[in-house]
């Protein structure tokens, strides 16, 4: 028996087939936003609003939220609350004039056109008075039957979503269905505020009245959110006519409440709902302005769905302290726009939790940090982004050579050493095993390894000096410099890692950096350029390192203007004065005597600051250059290429 099988586009969420998302892209996405000078959470924020990169088909926040917005406005222009109000008055007017026109021109025939003339425009107190009339037409009792079962069915529904259903068999016995469901939650909530309601109870009443609340909630509590999220928008919907409408349609439910005997019990009940959930905005009245009228249990679930629509806003945009992704009610999100909607809910949310999961982000004292991962990542990508824009001819590795770790092959190898750190010689260790043994199976001991021997690269003591000062920020040189210290710290730590490099930031003073503070450091909005505490500093670490090569590079877009005094205290001066500019030019002398030749990458077109740096080259020998921002790591890699291959 063969059987047939049918295929479609598979609809019951993501694909589970398709590869798991690169969370390396949105940290890259993240990083950009970040060396710009933006907190590790706000370029979170920032990424989840603009959506993934690379994902085309999947939303972020910002694209939710005019989902939202576009509903909301829907919702207002096609929203009209007084449907049932016009109902009534034209049921009302059809059972009256179905009633003149089987009325005699007799006495009493000329009675019940008195009573007739005499009655209330107020709808409710009409409806009241008549209540006691008896009808000589069949088809105005008929209409006014039908009057009646409106209000009970419509005020009813604006309390319990779904109750028109519920109640379209006139059958008395439904009514009292209703009566008892009612007086059963409202013991049922007077037992929870006293500690006693369990599980058990609550399930006990949904098997009885279950059909009753089509929302299906699980236990108590979501019982109670759905009723009182309703209740508050019947209210809502009272604060939203006008003060004539109100009246009326007050009258008109309490009426029916009363002539249904529930009108006590639906004040208890909704005393207890407001008591619980006193947050959802009882009696806010909602601008609407549509044409169509629509009924009042319709019109409660637009204004229900209205304000969900402004709850789920105000979580979509996450602009309040401690906002996360999770606050995000997943099903208020897919009532309003779908299960697609959610899809990009929890696409969004698996980037955030993946990059903490994945050791890119932590949460250190309520603060969103990056860790060293990330901050390695980051580098490399900055170092990629510079090797994609060098011409291929200006790529290259190292090719000094000398007996040491970092080169390539020589093709010789030698025995093992504690310490070593050379690639191991399988063959020739299986070799030097299989002489030993001469047996299967091979067994292996410390004797038996050899390692290779490899060309030496001479090691180098690599200083980058960046300038921290707020021109940077103001000039839009901040990222770009930022970006190029991670790429050489990620270059030299993927191709040279005998070399020591430190990374000295200087404003009016100057202080070694960490790879991971540098990438979330924001520059200092305070007055100078200390240049002099930093050349200080990476004469230290030179004279750290006596046998490596010397790299100073230098990374400013002003002249000095500070200089550290022997008190440990940073002096400011502008214009420069002579003992800053004077102790500045002698630790470039010192440089010169250790054989550190200093390249400055000179980042604003100004005449003094060319004056400063062409007198550092003419003392030092080093070359000065004037790159755009969005080239300097272009410049800065190469010159550090260039300066160690010619070493």
């Amino acid at each position: 028996m063969t059987g047939s099988y049918a295929y479609r586009r598979y609809s019951a969420g993501p694909d589970p087939l398709a590869p798991p998302y690169d969370v390396r892209s949105a940290l890259d996405d993240m990083g950009d936003a970040i060396l710009s000078g933006s907190t590790p959470l706000d370029a979170l924020r920032d990424l989840l609003r603009r959506g993934l990169p690379g994902a085309s088909d999947r939303r972020g926040l910002d694209d939710l939220l005019r989902a939202v917005r576009r509903r909301r406005g829907e919702l207002r222009e096609n929203t009209r609350l007084d449907g049932t109000l016009e109902r009534v008055r034209a049921l009302l007017d059809r059972a009256i004039g179905q009633e003149r026109a089987e009325l005699s021109p007799d006495e009493d025939g000329r009675f019940r056109e008195a009573l007739l003339d005499a009655l209330p425009s107020d709808p409710a107190r009409a409806i009241r008075e008549l209540a006691g009339y008896g009808w000589r037409s069949a088809a105005a009792r008929r209409t006014f039957e039908e009057l009646r079962d409106l209000l009970r069915r419509e005020v009813l529904d604006s309390r319990f979503r779904g109750m028109r259903e519920a109640l379209a068999d006139p059958d008395p016995a439904a009514m009292e269905r209703v009566r008892q469901m009612t007086s059963e939650l409202s013991d049922m909530l007077d037992r929870d505020a006293r500690g006693e309601h369990t599980q058990e109870d609550f399930d006990q009443f949904m098997r009885k009245y279950g059909d009753m609340f089509p929302e299906n909630p699980r236990n108590l509590e979501e019982l109670v959110d759905q009723l009182a999220r309703r209740a508050a928008a019947a209210q809502r919907l009272l604060a939203s006519l006008t003060p004539r409408q109100r009246a009326e349609l007050a009258a008109l439910m309490e009426q029916t409440l009363e002539q249904a005997g529930l009108a006590e019990q639906m004040r208890r009940l909704g005393d207890a709902l407001q008591a619980r959930r006193p947050d959802i905005g009882w009696g806010a009245p909602e601008q609407v302005s549509g044409h169509q009228p629509m009924d009042m249990g319709d019109a409660v679930s637009a204004l229900e769905e209205l304000a969900d629509l402004g709850d789920l806003e105000t979580t979509l945009r996450q602009v309040y302290p401690g906002a996360r992704l999770d606050d995000i009610d997943e099903e208020a999100v897919r009532r309003a726009l779908g299960r697609s909607a959610v899809d990009d809910l929890e696409a969004l949310r698996r980037v955030e939790r993946e990059l903490e999961a994945q050791g890119y982000l932590r949460r250190h004292r309520g603060k969103l940090e990056l860790t060293p991962k990330a901050v390695r990542r980051l580098g490399e990508t900055a170092l990629r982004r510079v090797f994609s824009s060098l011409e291929s001819g200006r790529r290259g590795d190292h090719d000094q050579r000398d007996a040491g770790t970092a080169g390539e092959p020589t093709g010789s190898s030698r025995p093992w050493r504690f310490g070593d750190e050379q690639p191991i010689d399988v063959v020739r260790t299986v070799v030097n095993a299989v002489r030993r043994g001469g047996r299967s199976p091979v067994t292996l001991s410390v004797d038996d390894f050899e390692v290779a021997e490899t060309e030496r690269r001479s090691a180098a003591a690599v200083c980058l000096l960046v300038d921290l000062s707020y021109s940077m920020a103001l000039r839009g040189t901040w990222a770009a410099a930022k970006q190029t210290a991670l790429a050489l710290q990620a270059l030299v730590a993927a191709k040279f890692p005998q070399d020591a490099v430190q990374i000295i930031g200087f404003s009016n003073y100057a202080r070694v950096l960490r790879a991971d503070e540098l990438a979330a450091l924001e520059w200092d909005m305070v007055q100078g350029t200390n240049l002099h505490h930093a050349l200080l500093i990476a004469g230290r670490h030179l004279d750290r390192h006596p046998d490596f090569e010397p790299v100073v590079l230098v990374v400013t877009d002003g002249e000095p203007t500070a200089h550290l005094m022997p008190s440990g205290v940073p002096r400011f001066d502008w214009p420069p004065s002579p003992e800053t500019l004077t102790l500045t030019l002698a630790e470039v002398d010192k440089m010169t005597r250790r054989r550190a030749t200093i390249n400055i990458f000179m980042l604003a077109p100004d005449d003094r600051l060319r004056d400063f740096v062409d007198e550092i080259a003419r003392r030092n020998g080093g070359r000065v250059f004037s790159p755009d921002a969005d080239r300097l790591g272009e410049y800065v890699v190469s010159d550090f290429l260039r300066a160690r291959t010619r070493r």
